[in-house]
């Protein structure tokens, strides 16, 4: 491909990509399809990439992307094109929601990140978690009837055991 040279064959350029770890390059992919005018093929990450990954390394970031839920994919000749599903924040928090979704004790993982929070993020939480048991996120969850009402969700409290924010499908939950 022609375009800006980023190292020589098989120098700086190809030892940097080498040294990205996995999620650095899923957010760049991610930040090149956010950055393209409509669905992109692989060859167009790759080129905004700076060409120093390879074809076959763009795909697999790609594909891994869409067994994450945060890329969508279509046909498009024999080749796909790509959409972001998911911005690099919806990444971070699909990895977040994996990480607790595979330990035995949910409990003592949340409550442990939460003890760990700086007083910012502490409020930040505390305020999401408002705003949503405002909006009635277990609605669809759980009828509640009149003799039956759901249960408060003050600040900081965690849903109840196995509800779940509405938005969890879109996030691979």
């Amino acid at each position: 491909m022609g375009g800006k040279s980023f190292g020589t064959f098989g120098g700086s350029g190809r030892e940097r990509a080498r040294r990205r770890g996995q999620g650095q390059l899923e957010a760049q992919v991610l930040a090149a399809l956010h950055h393209s005018p409509g669905p992109a093929t692989a060859a167009w990450v790759q080129e905004r990439l700076g060409g120093d990954l390879a074809y076959t390394t763009v795909m697999t970031i790609l594909s891994r992307l869409h067994a994450k839920q945060a890329v969508t994919r279509e046909r498009s000749g024999r080749a796909y094109v790509w959409t972001p599903a998911a911005d690099e924040a919806g990444l971070a928090a699909l990895r977040m929601r994996r990480v607790l979704d595979g330990e035995p004790d949910r409990d003592a993982v949340l409550t442990s990140f939460v003890s760990a929070l700086s007083t910012h993020d502490e409020q930040l939480l505390r305020a999401l978690l408002d705003r949503d048991a405002a909006d009635g996120p277990g609605a669809a969850d759980a009828p509640t009837t009149a003799d039956d009402p759901a249960p408060a969700q003050g600040p900081g409290a965690a849903p109840a055991p196995g509800r779940h924010h509405p938005s969890d499908e879109a996030r691979g939950g």
